[in-house]
């Protein structure tokens, strides 16, 4: 069974996750990680538990999502999987931060590029994924079918949607990946979003005011 971790990272209060199973092997996603502090909270969570990372995925790769992503990489020894569309943003990751007013960040790459149905394995665990492009050209989700879960990144938010005015961003994009895959899941999915709390798909049907 997936046990899901999350911290609350950076001035942009992104949402990191980590997920193992029994076997004790896990993937981080999106890590938002910015200073000394926070990575060393991440790294302090993962050797207590006695985890081993295999993977590290991004749903994209804003910069308040690639934060840590060296730190990951070198840390572990591990690639980093995401869209290939999503090279778009990691060329940007340097006008973005000078954009926001971020003093310093790694540059990183994407290693292994995935795409819609691929499945994500780690342990005795697997997440499938969902192209879901608009909040960003490669935009993914991860979806686990047996516990009912998705880990969304910035494509569906609590009563909100992702934002579609940075560079890359596509409004009816977004609407279309929201309305013809995301609501397909079952009502009860759990979705845990890049940014504040958790949200289901039935809530989000039922009171969503951009849907």
């Amino acid at each position: 069974m997936i046990q899901i971790a999350s911290f609350e990272f950076s001035p942009f209060s992104e949402n990191t996750y980590v997920l193992y199973d029994e076997t004790l092997e896990a993937v981080v996603i999106d890590p938002g990680c910015y200073d000394h502090y926070e990575r060393q909270q991440l790294k302090d969570f993962i050797e207590k538990n006695k985890l081993k990372v295999v993977k590290l995925l991004n749903t994209h790769c804003h910069l308040d999502h690639v934060f840590g992503n060296e730190f990951v990489k070198k840390t572990w020894h591990v690639q980093a999987y995401a869209h290939d569309l999503e090279n778009f943003n990691i060329g940007f990751l340097e006008a973005s931060a000078r954009m926001f007013g971020i003093g310093h960040i790694d540059p990183t790459r994407i290693d292994s590029f995935i795409e819609e149905g691929d499945l994500i394995e780690f342990g005795k665990s697997s997440l499938e994924v969902i192209f879901t492009p608009g909040h960003s050209p490669g935009h993914v989700v991860f979806y686990n079918k047996e516990q009912n879960f998705c880990i969304n990144g910035d494509v569906l938010f609590k009563m909100s949607i992702g934002r579609t005015d940075l560079p890359g961003g596509n409004h009816q994009q977004l609407i279309n990946s929201i309305k013809q895959k995301m609501f397909t899941l079952p009502d009860e999915t759990i979705i845990y979003t890049g940014h504040g709390n958790p949200t289901t798909i039935g809530f989000e049907k039922t009171h969503n005011p951009f849907l």
